[in-house]
């Protein structure tokens, strides 16, 4: 009995130590800069052909633009907002505001090991249990279907349309739909806005149980605010 109980003890104390060190961990560092996924485009021609047929090609600038995510929690019995930021985002975009339904986007990157919250213990559980980012570094989109767009587009004045794709997180990949608001201005730049609301267990997302909060809210919003410039100047 006592030899039971001590090997018992062993394999407690083993586990919350494991426990402690996957909480404690340092988070796995960027493997290098950001880069684009060269676009292809939905209608199967590389992007130098598009360029050639009067689109001009854009790249999502990484440092000027944003991604987000923001999700509910009830901590020490009072609700809270949580949100997680990066800038380290990438992506081409082909666009000839003559013809707004020609736009085609490539495939867009968020490097998951930069996202910062606004406290470093839930910063370190995300990334190394939420999203394991050492094994995933990178949350992708690759749009299949632009819809929504409209017949003209003027320097200074916002569109909207939609955006259908796979969103990839983690190892999983499933269909997801994001609103986009973007401005064509007059210094040639693709701003604006794409946003998505998700149910992250359908990704497989977990989010384990920590001290003080009661609570996490099913539904995960995710954002891109974006800067988008000629590529070919």
């Amino acid at each position: 009995m006592l030899l039971a109980g001590g090997a018992a003890a062993i394999i407690a104390a083993s586990a919350v130590g494991v426990g402690a060190y996957t909480y404690l961990k340092p988070t796995a560092p960027e493997s290098g800069p950001i880069a684009a996924v060269p676009i292809t485009t939905m209608n199967g021609n590389d992007s130098s052909v598009v360029a050639a047929d009067g689109s001009t090609l854009y790249a999502v600038e990484s440092g000027a633009s944003e991604a987000t995510f923001t999700i509910d929690e009830v901590l020490n019995g009072s609700p809270k907002t949580v949100v997680g930021t990066t800038d380290q985002v990438s992506g081409q975009v082909t666009f000839d505001p003559s013809d707004p339904s020609s736009l085609q986007i490539g495939t867009i990157l968020v490097d998951a090991r930069t996202l910062q919250t606004d406290d470093s213990s839930r910063t370190r559980v995300l990334n190394n249990q939420i999203l394991s980012t050492d094994q995933y570094e990178y949350i992708s989109l690759t749009p299949t279907s632009i819809s929504g767009l409209p017949d003209s587009v003027s320097v200074g004045q916002p569109f909207t349309f939609q955006i259908t794709g796979d969103l990839t997180i983690r190892d999983t990949t499933q269909p997801a739909t994001f609103d986009v608001t973007a401005t064509l201005n007059q210094d040639g730049s693709l701003t604006g806005t794409a946003t998505s609301t998700i149910q992250y267990a359908d990704w497989g997302v977990s989010i384990p149980s920590v001290p003080f909060v009661a609570s996490v809210g099913n539904q995960v919003v995710l954002g891109l605010d974006f800067n988008a410039t000629s590529a070919q100047a």
